[in-house]
């Protein structure tokens, strides 16, 4: 059998953490909420695919989008949940949500930033996997959005999501596709010349294809729903949905 990134990091691997994954975001985790920090590009696609989010739900357990606690009731887990950009929002809108990050700084800095805006949000400093062996079929929906391209085995990153998913609940994942395109513009232009991200941020090797989502995903009895481009429109300079451009980033919804 051919060999490829993927199948190595697999082979080698002991769990779904990177330590250097880990530590690049731990150093960098005191500047989550710094809006013109290093994590500046989240923040600007953070409304977009929140919406994006809140559509996806909403439409899947019959909620009104429009409502200001829309997602009352929902028991949601937000995997690789870093400071909090996306927690905060689910927690607003009515939602219980549980946020996991492997890196203890980053969940330091989400717990202290939640407490400032008098958030109630259950943060834990573990792994999806050890969460999974805890909660099975706990939550409604769970989220893994920019996280997947940085874990060292994705098929079991994908497996434990999956089992954290009640029945008729719903996975939302959010990552980068490996192609030419995202190359030049996910790292090339974003990380060496327009310096949106620190260098070294992303490994192109470890960009997933939606293929490559959507099996493993059927394998563990989920159907892939929706995959949506998420695009940057330098004009707007403002990210947005497509339904047909997912040459770079994409967002992926599948139920259970």
């Amino acid at each position: 059998m051919k060999k490829t990134a993927k199948n190595i990091r697999k082979k080698n691997s002991h769990g779904t953490i990177d330590a250097a994954e880990v530590q690049q975001f731990n150093a960098i985790a005191s500047q989550w909420w710094d809006e013109s920090g290093p994590l500046k590009p989240l923040h600007q696609l953070n409304p977009t695919r929140m919406e994006y989010i809140k559509a996806q739900i909403c439409t899947h357990f019959g909620r009104d989008a429009e409502g200001f606690s829309s997602l009352t009731g929902l028991c949601i887990a937000d995997i690789g949940c870093g400071g909090g950009l996306v927690t905060e929002p689910l927690c607003r809108l009515g939602a219980d949500v549980t946020g996991v990050d492997a890196g203890a700084e980053n969940i330091k800095v989400a717990r202290h930033h939640a407490a400032q805006q008098g958030l109630e949000i259950d943060y834990k400093a573990t792994t999806v996997e050890e969460l999974a062996a805890r909660e099975k079929g706990k939550f409604d929906v769970v989220t893994a959005l920019e996280i997947i391209e940085h874990v060292a085995d994705p098929e079991l990153f994908i497996a434990s999501c999956c089992k954290l998913v009640r029945k008729n609940g719903m996975l939302i994942l959010s990552t980068l596709n490996r192609t030419p395109k995202s190359f030049m513009l996910g790292i090339v232009a974003a990380e060496y010349i327009l310096r949106w991200l620190p260098a070294g941020t992303h490994d192109w090797k470890k960009f997933v294809k939606p293929s490559e989502i959507a099996r493993p995903l059927a394998q563990q009895g989920l159907k892939t729903i929706d995959i949506s481009g998420l695009v940057y429109n330098p004009l707007k300079r403002s990210f947005g949905i497509s339904k047909t451009d997912i040459d770079v980033n994409y967002l992926l919804t599948a139920v259970k």
